[in-house]
């Protein structure tokens, strides 16, 4: 067998394959297919790197929540306010018309239900409209590119982002059912009108749900999603209804709607609405900017914040806010601040414009002021006795001040065919009111109006609280071992200030001296300074400062003015610590927000919040009824809150506010006139209710020498308390545990037997309440008291006649001071 030339033979295969690769490489074809596929793998790389490599994972659009504004609900679960930066309302897929769902398919992308995220016929036509056109370039997005650009990227117009989309809509149609993406789109789309999705749009344009919307309305905003500005209503009316007759063309031509619908729908107006706010009413303007500062120190205020906050993050509120007992709050506070301000002259207090600038009534509307009291409007005198309105109306006015300039901002009223001029009230005031078993704020009015001013005076005022502040200063004193029946002298009291300083001597009110001793409960009633800065003195003040302070009304030193009410507080706090009192000393949180739940409707504050089962059952099915267990911690001895909320009953009877006394219920309270007087007070109610209410300059100064809590706040506080319970069956104030009521004589508060108080607020013998073992042990015999209210009785027919009949060369001021003197002094 002849040998084989291995070496040989395998040269000759590699010349061979190397000769059959140069051959198909000398094939022009080959190498630009080549060329082509390096290209193409190099630009894939370049495609990924510059363009996908940092896309948004599409997958996260399974995970999106829009921002959604917070829904706030009232005590009775209703709506009534949104925080909202934009209209938007989220629905699912099931809750939109199917009629509605195919204009936007025939507006915006017909083969949606048929393409895989991309229209590639209409990219053709795009391209080709490009090439032969030299203006801004047309683009073909389906309706999953644009829920792309909308959600995941930015509206930068550049071949850039039309990849993005591209690739980021590939990536959708893996991840999400075309109904989901339907429902992306439809409550995402910009409508204009500060409108994001078809139900806010529908709500903007049309106040109408989308339920409710006609074939010719659905149309319209099916054309908005190009450009809402093209087709606005107010000035595009034309162009609007034309290109809405195309998009009912094309749901013809889709076979969506018949001949008879296209026809009726095209001989339709557009039948837009005026531009409008919010859907809610403005309403409790105080009330609910105080639950948007509490959510937001609570949940911040953007999306950066967190998953909860208050513009992003679709809360549902359910406050404390009671629309009636608001409405009768704003009344009674905005009259007393007329009453007041009755008589005086017009006051530049809302503010000013430029009327050479131009075009005033834009500048009016910007400034954002306004009023809903009565029928008044604020506009801006133009000169001439003539006023504008934000809306352009001009119209004589009346009443012109001297001191009105043009270009000044007033309120005026209707008065015929013309309008005069009114006074917004340049003093302030600020209202609460409190369920006092709860802490919850069911009413508050910071001000005359809150499109005014926007200080809630409410709660941001410090206020001196004045004779408010005594209450506490006797529960102090109580605690320390003194009585109601405790004799305290009111007489002139000195302490040694300083070597600097000297004497400071304490008068009463108006500067009246002492009476002589006389009963705590007294000295409470009659609101006796003199009395007060004793028993103050003999408490010590730092019991009385500690007191002040565990009640929440604030941190001040132990100086004895602060036992007058010299130190800063506010209506919210004095009230809260009012109604702790009447909780028999435990703490109260004064709360405007009963729960928040997050847009699942899952409870998110507060954290220990739970349901109560069965608690509006229809039948009771004859088992213990429910005790709830108090709650809050003990701030005060509960006799001891008792015992100064009874004194305080008699404040409205026989004290410094009797004004109240027709009411005819258990009802407590303190009027309270600081010096100057530059703020008056009252606080009080009863035991479902208690509200607080203080009238002051926001700079204090005098109110004038008339001014007192007495006759300015507590009739403001009537005017709320006749309307809040009218209904409300009589409930007299529950006595703790302890509690020992015993007969006293009222004057001398002396035990008292064999006599029973009447019922009458002048009777010589009432009730008194007494902690064990701390009852009075003197007694005083029934012919004294019978022959002192003999004597009282003859002292006030004396008074009486004294009025009826003056004494000659006797002065008004003269006999009021001698009929004080009398009484003891009244405050």
């Amino acid at each position: 067998m002849e040998a084989v030339d291995t070496p040989n033979f395998a040269y000759r295969l590699r010349r061979d394959a190397g000769g059959f690769v140069s051959r198909v490489w000398q094939h022009r074809l080959v190498r630009w297919l080549v060329y082509l596929a390096v290209l193409g793998v190099i630009a894939l790389i370049a495609l990924w790197f510059f363009v996908a490599k940092d896309l948004p994972d599409a997958n996260a659009l399974n995970e999106y929540e829009p921002p959604l504004p917070t829904i706030v609900r009232d005590v009775n679960g209703e709506p009534f306010h949104s925080y909202a930066r934009e209209r938007r309302v989220q629905l699912q897929y099931a809750d939109f018309p199917p009629l509605l769902v195919r204009a936007y398919l025939a507006a915006e992308d017909r083969t949606f239900f048929q393409h895989g995220g991309l229209d590639y016929p209409g990219i053709a036509s795009a391209m080709i409209d490009n090439i032969s056109s030299s203006g801004r370039s047309r683009g073909a997005s389906t309706i999953t590119q644009q829920v792309a650009k909308i959600i995941l990227l930015t509206n930068e117009y550049s071949y850039s982002r039309k990849l993005k989309e591209a690739i980021l809509a590939f990536r959708m149609e893996d991840v999400l059912t075309k109904q989901q993406i339907l429902e992306l789109y439809l409550n995402e789309i910009y409508l204009g009108r500060n409108a994001y999705g078809v139900q806010a749009a529908a709500q903007a344009y049309f106040g109408k749900d989308i339920d409710q919307l006609a074939l010719s309305e659905i149309a319209y905003l099916a054309i908005l999603p190009k450009g809402p500005a093209n087709y606005r209503p107010e000035n595009n009316e034309q162009r609007a209804i034309q290109r809405r007759n195309w998009a009912l063309g094309e749901m013809r031509e889709n076979g969506w709607i018949s001949d008879a619908q296209l026809q009726s729908a095209r001989a339709m107006p557009l039948g837009t609405i005026q531009r409008q706010g919010s859907q809610f009413a403005s309403r409790g303007g105080y009330f609910v900017e105080e639950v948007r500062r509490r959510l937001i120190d609570r949940f911040g205020e953007t999306a950066e914040s967190g998953p909860y906050s208050v513009y992003a993050g679709g809360l549902w509120v359910r406050s404390s806010y009671n629309p009636q007992y608001q409405a009768w709050t704003t009344a009674a506070l905005r009259d007393g601040l007329i009453r007041y301000n009755g008589g005086k002259g017009w006051k530049d207090n809302i503010g000013n414009i430029e009327l050479d600038e131009g075009d005033w009534a834009r500048q009016l509307a910007s400034t954002g002021k306004s009023t809903d009291y009565k029928d008044w409007r604020v506009g801006v005198y133009l000169g001439g006795n003539e006023i504008g309105f934000s809306d352009g109306m001009r119209a004589p006015l009346l009443g012109v001040p001297a001191a009105m300039k043009p270009g000044m901002l007033t309120a005026a009223a209707p008065s015929g065919s013309n309008w005069a001029v009114r006074s917004v009230p340049e003093v302030g005031g600020g209202m609460v009111v409190e369920q006092p078993t709860t802490g919850r704020i069911l009413a508050m009015q910071g001000g005359f109006d809150n499109r005014l001013s926007s200080f809630n005076r409410a709660t941001q005022a410090m206020r001196q609280p004045g004779s408010t502040i005594k209450p506490f200063v006797y529960a102090a004193a109580i605690d320390q071992g003194m009585t109601p029946a405790t004799m305290i002298v009111d007489g002139t009291f000195c302490v040694y200030q300083s070597a600097a300083l000297g004497n400071k001597c304490f008068r009463n009110f108006g500067g009246a001296g002492g009476s002589g001793a006389h009963t705590m409960r007294w000295g409470l009633e009659q609101s006796r300074n003199l009395m007060t800065v004793r028993a103050a003195n003999d408490t010590g003040m730092t019991h009385v400062v500690k007191t002040i302070k565990t009640m929440g009304i604030g941190d001040y030193k132990p100086y004895l003015s602060f036992a007058l009410g010299a130190g800063d507080t506010t209506v919210e706090r004095m009230v809260n610590a009012f109604s702790m009192l009447v909780n028999h000393g435990r703490k109260l949180d004064p709360t405007v927000i009963d729960f928040a739940q997050d847009r699942a409707g899952q409870v998110i504050w507060p954290k220990n919040w739970k349901a109560c089962r069965g608690c509006n059952t229809d039948d009771w099915n004859g088992g213990p009824m429910p005790r709830f267990r108090p709650d809050g911690k003990q701030l005060m001895d509960p006799v001891t809150a008792y015992q100064v909320v009874h004194m305080l009953e008699g404040v409205v009877q026989r004290g410094t506010a009797t004004v109240l006394r027709d009411l005819d219920r258990p009802m407590f309270g303190k009027t309270g006139t600081t010096t100057g007087p530059t703020n008056v007070w009252f606080i009080g109610g009863s035991p479902d209710l208690v509200a607080g209410v203080y009238m002051g300059y926001d700079k204090p100064r005098s109110l004038g020498g008339y001014a007192q809590g007495g006759r300015l706040a507590a009739p403001i506080f009537k005017q709320f308390a006749k309307q809040a319970f009218e209904d409300v069956p009589a409930r007299p104030f529950t006595a703790p545990d302890g509690v020992r009521l015993v007969r006293i004589d009222r004057r001398s508060g002396r035990r008292v037997y064999g006599a029973w108080p009447q019922g009458g607020p002048l009777d010589a013998v009432i009730w008194e309440a007494f902690k064990p073992e701390t009852e009075p042990k003197r007694t005083i015999r029934t012919e004294e008291i019978a022959a002192r209210s003999e004597r009282q009785k003859r002292r006030q027919a004396s008074t009486t006649r004294a009025k009826a009949a003056p004494v000659e060369g006797a002065s008004g001021t003269q006999r009021d001071n001698d009929f004080i003197a009398a009484e003891g002094g009244i405050y």
